[in-house]
């Protein structure tokens, strides 16, 4: 007589794979949704202590001093340009700086470069030996406006998820480059 081969214990272990995957990607997409909400939670608290702004001096104090711990970063530097002059300022204070190295430094991609690194960017001053992983979002006002560089950084390594993180960052990026226009525009 033959053999009979019982298809329903490979039947039930096959469908226990399936939903314990289905479940897996399900807890992903959570997992992604509830950070993506984050996300823009903190984006737009940025967004709102930029606004209240009340001056320019100020403005750079909320995005070097107050962004880090909104957005939940160890560094924010933001360099400038405008003619022959350049600054950079972050955490320890501004510097003047030779405006091109500040415009070599957005002159090397277009749009939001967001990359792990060994070392941060040389505009994070003091802060780049901690940086691992980078923001480096180029702000392109006008003229008579400054152009630019915002950079955020984080100690921690950081798989970026580019796409829906990006748009977010062009839109601080945006909101940053009016804000300022507020106050440096008569």
């Amino acid at each position: 007589m033959g053999t009979v081969i019982n298809f329903e214990d490979r039947a039930v272990a096959a469908l226990q794979a399936r939903v314990a995957a289905a479940e897996e990607a399900n807890q992903d997409l959570i997992a992604f949704a509830r950070g993506h909400s984050g996300a823009v939670s903190s984006i737009h608290a940025a967004v709102l202590a930029a606004i209240e702004a009340e001056g320019f001096d100020h403005l750079i104090h909320i995005v070097t001093q107050e962004w880090p711990h909104i957005l939940g970063l160890d560094a924010v530097a933001l360099a400038l340009f405008v003619g022959d002059k350049g600054m950079r300022a972050d955490a320890s204070g501004l510097q003047f700086v030779d405006p091109r190295i500040v415009e070599h430094s957005i002159a090397d991609f277009d749009g939001v470069l967001l990359r792990g690194v060994e070392r941060g960017h040389p505009l994070f001053g003091p802060a780049c030996d901690l940086v691992r992983a980078e923001a480096l979002i180029p702000l392109n006002g006008e003229a008579p406006l400054p152009r630019g560089l915002l950079a955020l950084g984080q100690r921690a390594e950081q798989a970026f998820e580019t796409r829906h993180g990006s748009e977010l960052l062009v839109f601080l990026g945006h909101v940053l480059t009016r804000t300022m226009g507020r106050w440096l525009l008569p």
